[in-house]
């Protein structure tokens, strides 16, 4: 059973809006949650009665990244580890259904890798962007070192992961992270209208299309390169830069690394 209703479902005109609705913890992506985003794409990608399915949050937060608190931390295990491969390779893969991110706000670390697995990526004027993994000395999971560099290069992609600064909307859509900048006074509206639109496309022209488009420049293992993101973010969150990295993010200063 989902915490407190964490996720949102809502469909209207062949929309289904999942709704990241963790406010409070500014949509972290906890285990369970994860697991109910999972679960949420396919149901939506098998029922007929859904052409496009946009995932956004509830507040001012898009996803500010996985839940680093200790309680969610001694969650995760195999079960996590399968539940982020499916979470990619549902999204981006196996649901032949448009997915697209309403970027409402902030989107760090898995947040962002969130927006990224998505087909189109739509965000608020007030929504910004930053990298996060490096922040707490580790690496990217989630598919983003394969989602990012697909579509904003090689050297933007490194450049935004290792660089640790925020990227606001404008400065996203000019690199290619996002593909459209609404105003926020009107983003809920503008992101429903656009994916009305995409939902008035014949549907298997849509599915066809994302068929075929997802192809190019699909990695041979998805799933493979997906279990060595997180194996290396698993090393990068356990070794002693790691832990610094954390304990300064929840003291709010400095941290100190010394390279072990």
């Amino acid at each position: 059973m989902i915490e407190n209703n964490a996720l949102l479902e809502q469909t209207t005109n062949g929309v289904r809006l999942l709704t990241l609705n963790r406010p409070e913890k500014k949509n972290a992506l906890s285990p369970d949650l994860t697991r109910a985003v999972v679960d949420a794409v396919m149901r939506a990608a098998e029922d007929d009665q859904v052409r496009v399915i946009a995932i956004t949050g509830a507040g001012d937060t898009f996803c500010a990244g996985a839940d680093l608190s200790p309680s969610k931390n001694r969650e995760r295990g195999h079960d996590t580890i399968e539940t982020v491969v499916q979470l990619v390779t549902n999204i981006r893969v196996k649901c032949e259904k448009p997915v697209i991110a309403g970027i409402n706000g902030l989107a760090i670390g898995a947040g962002l890798s969130l927006a990224m697995c998505c087909d189109i990526r739509i965000a608020s004027s007030r929504a910004k962007f930053h990298p996060g993994y490096a922040r707490a000395g580790t690496s990217p999971d989630c598919g983003l070192t394969w989602s990012l560099p697909q579509a904003i290069g090689h050297e933007r992609a490194m450049r935004f992961l290792l660089e640790l600064e925020f990227v606001d909307a404008q400065a996203a859509h000019a690199i290619g992270m996002v593909g459209d900048v609404v105003s926020q006074e009107t983003f809920q509206t503008d992101l429903i209208a656009y994916c009305e639109k995409i939902a008035s496309v014949a549907p298997l022209a849509a599915r066809q299309t994302k068929l075929q488009v997802t192809r190019v420049g699909l990695p041979e293992d998805l799933e493979a390169l997906i279990r060595d993101e997180l194996k290396y973010t698993g090393r990068g969150l356990a070794s002693n830069d790691g832990k610094e990295a954390v304990r300064a993010i929840f003291e709010k200063r400095k941290p100190v690394f010394t390279g072990t």
